[in-house]
């Protein structure tokens, strides 16, 4: 196949345009001059003057979580209790008898108030609710889902909100809220699949070629294995595993990298801390939870490279960050000389002499550009004063640590584009760039969509660039995005294959 009349941004610093791309099989042949030597009798496209760019990565998404929530009833934007009460009327339950939502955040509501179960119960009756927070660290609950518990709400590391009574209002953070959702909103395996297998081809549509799952907690690898097996996967997973897994993963050979072209298990999964949303980020001024010290991840790390295992930290506050940073430091006799790409997730606020020891220690920033935007008015209301630290992706890429762009989905929405245009603009609403300082240029937000995740997964031999013997994952944008961010997706190959949308296009 040969794709002309078109621009192609291979991303390649050496030759990082060409007017025509040929594909031969699951590979890329070459650019300009590859009619008559790599391949024969090829299927011409006319590109009719659009774009074509490497496959879209996202190297932070919860994938099963997100399929299903396109299901369920979506409380994002909401800018009161009342609004989202209102939404829930009339709902239709879910998996389980459930009625079931995400992305309320109290922080966005005026008047400003928590939620309770009252507020539910009013609504919902006998019917259990369970509706989980934009940043996915709190849960809502009714009183019939609290029923459910019997009273046996606390855990280590969780929050369950209490009233002046004593009773549990119906919030639930952290642990306590995760352990909730998996001993009581249970899920099966066929309604998983069935979201999944649509939001494969959502995905597909944004451009989305390969995704770093951090699922593994439910099972995912599982999931994606029964997809694979009937046909329907097309899009490339690296599948994380929860930290706490890392032995048993060991005791029955599992090393990172296993898998197929399409489906790989590749590396732990750990939290540090919870979120700016929930309040729960753990801070320097000793506010917020802490989930993993670092004496505890220090071991995880070690473990986890006897296995094999690169980890990915979630750490938000700058007390977590700091945590992180120190712990891969303690450790990196260990880890350095067998080359793994450990990462921590979100680098969400940075003390200042913390945020040069990314490139330092070599530990990549696994970001995403839309929160910067869309936290904005949280981080200036609980972050005043320090917020020159955070998010502060511009500064990262300057320092020299590698910077991975994702989405965070469900809490943001999985589509890639929109994620560039937020790194770029640093603004998702008619307001001036918040920060602006730390914008990013259209190249290098497409270099942390395609090229940074590609090197996390180890595939940068295969993936990223469209250079000869890559494989040939792309997306047709309608036009050039270096000139116009307003650019949409037409059509998108993984391995050689049509995914969505083939030609011939209007």
């Amino acid at each position: 196949m040969i794709l002309e009349n078109g621009l192609v941004r291979t991303l390649d610093p050496q030759v990082p345009t060409q007017r025509a791309l040929a594909v031969a099989g699951e590979r890329v042949a070459g650019g300009v001059g590859v009619h008559e030597t790599a391949l024969a009798s090829p299927e011409v496209v006319d590109l009719g003057g659009r774009v074509v760019v490497p496959g879209f990565s996202d190297s932070h998404v919860h994938f099963p979580t997100w399929a299903l929530a396109q299901h369920e009833v979506s409380l994002d934007g909401c800018s009161s209790l009342e609004e989202a009460l209102e939404r829930l009327r009339g709902a239709a339950r879910g998996p389980g008898g459930w009625l079931r939502g995400y992305g309320w955040r109290s922080g966005d509501w005026s008047p400003a108030r928590e939620p309770t179960r009252h507020d539910l119960d009013a609504i919902t009756g006998t019917v259990p609710a369970g509706l989980i927070a934009k940043d996915y660290h709190s849960l809502w609950l009714n009183s019939a889902a609290l029923a459910l518990a019997e009273g046996d709400l606390e855990v280590a590391g969780g929050v369950v909100e209490r009233d002046e009574h004593g009773e549990p209002t119906g919030v639930l953070r952290e642990e306590a809220a995760w352990q909730f959702k998996e001993r009581h909103m249970v899920v099966s395996d066929e309604d998983y699949l069935e979201a999944m297998r649509a939001g494969v081809r959502l995905a597909n549509a944004r451009g989305v070629t390969s995704v770093h799952d951090k699922d593994g907690w439910l099972g995912a690898l599982r999931l994606w294995r029964k997809l694979e097996e009937r046909g329907q996967l097309s899009l490339r997973v690296w599948q994380s595993i929860p930290a706490d897994l890392v032995d048993s993963a060991a005791a029955v050979g599992l090393r990172s990298g296993l898998g197929s072209p399409m489906l790989r298990l590749g590396y732990l999964k750990v939290f540090m801390d919870g979120t700016l949303g929930s309040q729960t980020a753990w801070m320097l001024d000793g506010s917020g939870v802490r989930i993993t010290s670092g004496e505890e991840l220090a071991e995880i790390v070690r473990r986890g490279a006897a296995a094999g295992f690169p980890v990915a930290v979630h750490a938000i506050g700058d007390r977590a960050n700091r945590e992180a940073l120190d712990a891969f430091e303690q450790t990196r006799e260990v880890w350095q000389p067998l080359g793994l790409r450990h990462r921590i997730e979100h680098c969400q606020l940075l003390a200042p002499e913390d945020l040069p020891r990314f490139a330092e220690l070599g530990i990549a920033c696994s970001v995403q550009f839309t929160h910067a935007p869309s936290d904005r008015d949280l981080a200036d209301r609980f972050w005043a004063g320090k917020t020159g630290g955070a998010y502060a992706f511009r500064s990262l890429l300057e320092s020299g640590a590698l910077v991975a762009n994702g989405s965070d989905a469900p809490i943001e929405e999985l589509d890639p584009l929109a994620g560039v245009r937020a790194g770029v603009r640093r603004s998702i609403d008619e307001r001036e760039a918040w920060h602006g300082e730390q914008c990013l240029s259209v190249e290098e937000a497409f270099r942390a969509t395609c090229v940074a995740p590609a090197w996390l997964a180890g595939d940068e031999r295969r993936r990223g660039t469209l250079i000869p013997g890559h494989d040939a994952d792309l997306v047709v944008l309608d036009r050039d995005p270096w000139d116009d961010l307003d650019a949409q997706v037409v059509a998108t190959m993984v391995a050689g294959r049509w995914v969505h949308d083939p030609p011939p296009w209007d």
